[in-house]
C-alpha cells in the first residue's frame, strides 16, 4: 500500500511543482537520506504543495491575470451582465466598461495575499492530512487547501478589494450604475454587494488556476525532472 502511495504521490507532485521543482532540490539534508520514508514523503508533498500554491497566486496577481483570463475573468454581476446592452443603450457602455477592468484589477491585486495563507495551511499539515490529499481524488490537494483557507482568505481579500475598487471609484460607479437601472420600469433591481461579489470571484478564480496546476502534473509525469523527484516517487 505504501509504495503505491508514493508512486501515486510522484504523480501529484509533479501536477502541483511543473514549473518549481527547482525549488525540491533545496529541501533540508536529512530529508536526502538514502531511506524513503513517511515522513520524507510527507514532506515533499508539502513542499510541492507550497511551490504549486505560489505559482497559482503568482498566475492571478500578474498584470492581467484575471482580466486576460477568460478562465477566470471577472465578468459583471448577473443582474448588471444581463441588462449590459439596456445600460450601454442609455448612454453608459463605458462606465460599464470601466467597472468591469476596474472588478478584475482589485482580484489582481488581492492575490498577492494568498502566499502566506497557503504556507501557513501546508506548514500546519498533519501526517493524516497528507495522506488524505495523497490517495484522494484527483482535486484533493485543491479542495482541502480552499477549505483549510478559504475563510481567512476572504478576510485578507476584502480590504484590499474594497480599497482598490474605491481609489477608483469603481463602487460608486457600480452604485451609480444600479440606481440609474433601477429607474427603468418593469426591471428586477439590482442589490449585489460589489465587494462581496469581487471578493468571492477572485478567490474562485485563484482555485481554478490552483487545480489546474495540481491536475496539469498530476497527469504529466514527465516533469520528474530532479534526482529526488527520481529517487523519491519513481517507485513503482
Amino acid at each position: 500500500m505504501f509504495q503505491r502511495s508514493i508512486a501515486a504521490l510522484g504523480f501529484l507532485i509533479v501536477a502541483l511543482a511543473l514549473t518549481g521543482c527547482a525549488l525540491l532540490e533545496e529541501l533540508p539534508g536529512d530529508l536526502r537520506g538514502n531511506g524513503t520514508d513517511e515522513a520524507r514523503v510527507a514532506a515533499a508533498l508539502r513542499e510541492a504543495l507550497a511551490v504549486g500554491s505560489e505559482r497559482a497566486s503568482e498566475r492571478a496577481g500578474r498584470l492581467d491575470g484575471y482580466l486576460g483570463n477568460a478562465m477566470i475573468r471577472i465578468v459583471l454581476p448577473h443582474e448588471v451582465q444581463r441588462t449590459a446592452s439596456r445600460l450601454r443603450m442609455i448612454g453608459l457602455g463605458r462606465e460599464v466598461d470601466e467597472l468591469e477592468v476596474a472588478m478584475n484589477r482589485a482580484a489582481e491585486a488581492a492575490a498577492g495575499e494568498a502566499v502566506a495563507v497557503f504556507r501557513n495551511v501546508i506548514s500546519g499539515m498533519r501526517p493524516a492530512d497528507v495522506f488524505a490529499v495523497l490517495n484522494g481524488p484527483d482535486d484533493a490537494a485543491t479542495t482541502y487547501l480552499r477549505q483549510q483557507s478559504e475563510n481567512v482568505l476572504r478576510q485578507r481579500y476584502q480590504p484590499i478589494v474594497t480599497h482598490h475598487l474605491g481609489q477608483v471609484r469603481a463602487t460608486e460607479l457600480y452604485v451609480e450604475l444600479a440606481r440609474r437601472y433601477n429607474q427603468l420600469p418593469l426591471v428586477d433591481p439590482i442589490t449585489v454587494d460589489l465587494d462581496d461579489y469581487v471578493t468571492g470571484r477572485a478567490l474562485d478564480g485563484l482555485f481554478t488556476l490552483l487545480a489546474e496546476e495540481e491536475q496539469r502534473i498530476r497527469n504529466d509525469p514527465v516533469a520528474r525532472t530532479t534526482q529526488l523527484l527520481r529517487e523519491v516517487f519513481g517507485r513503482g
